[in-house]
């Protein structure tokens, strides 16, 4: 999928965006946010209630994810594009104290937002870390598990993105998300348009070149299940899903063994 947005105006407009979102929550955007969309995306109020409220007026994910993720206690799982971390706080959960949960994320306001949440709330295993999905910050083969909700779509190169998951997987295992896609491929005055990359559109692939890109990587793609309870609040957004089929999909693929 060739790159046809100016990547570090793409950067900036991301970064502006999602600072809203860790510190005025209660602010418009082309998409929900918080605990009513969660929960009606599939998250279970009961493990809701365990998680930071602040982390999950922050949230804004297009999907769920972790019933196809299955954490295992021990485990290490990194979650690309952390956001204030309310997937991280659960994935924690689900690690246990031997486990460990690496989040990544390139807004810092985001990353303070989650490390404040983090230490007050007495969580000790997991880290927040600055980086880009192109670049994670981690060792080859040291993942069990790649997590990621509504950000993929955010970069400007998913080839490189999946080829980074894959080196930061060890053999069998696995990344579970959450993504945007499309239909039909956007036409160039909407890829070119990076303020509706940076609202969940512009940089959506279409869904087959998606799949592709992930297997080119190497992976090898098991689930894929669209989210019909995700949907965009503003007219132009409604507009690009009713026009190119842009659409919530979950996702599981897994490295060979």
């Amino acid at each position: 999928m060739p790159i046809t947005v100016n990547v570090d105006d793409l950067r900036t407009r991301v970064r502006s965006m999602y600072r809203q979102v860790a510190e005025e929550p209660e602010g418009e955007f082309h998409f929900e946010m918080g605990r009513p969309l969660a929960e009606r995306l599939g998250y279970a109020p009961e493990e809701l209630d365990r998680v930071p409220a602040d982390a999950i007026a922050s949230f804004a994910g297009v999907g769920h994810h972790f019933h196809l993720a299955r954490i295992d206690a021990g485990e290490t799982v990194l979650d690309l594009g952390s956001g204030s971390g309310m997937d991280s706080f659960l994935a924690a959960r689900m690690v246990g104290e031997r486990g460990r949960v690496i989040g990544v994320d390139m807004t810092e306001e985001q990353l303070r937002k989650a490390e404040r949440l983090r230490d007050a709330h007495g969580v000790t295993n997991v880290s927040f870390v600055a980086g880009l999905a192109e670049a994670l910050p981690v060792e080859d083969a040291s993942v069990d598990v790649v997590i990621s909700n509504g950000v993929i779509n955010l970069a400007p190169d998913k080839s490189t993105v999946f080829a980074e998951v894959a080196r930061a997987l060890r053999p069998g295992g696995r990344m579970a998300l959450a993504d945007i896609v499309t239909e039909q491929q956007l036409s160039d005055d909407i890829v070119c348009d990076s303020s509706l990359w940076a609202a969940c559109i512009g940089g959506a692939a279409q869904q087959d070149t998606y799949r592709r890109m992930i297997e080119s990587a190497g992976l090898r793609v098991e689930v894929v299940e669209e989210n019909p309870r995700y949907r965009f609040l503003s007219r132009s957004a409604q507009g690009a899903t009713e026009r190119y089929g842009v659409k919530s999909v979950s996702l599981l693929a897994r490295k060979p063994a």
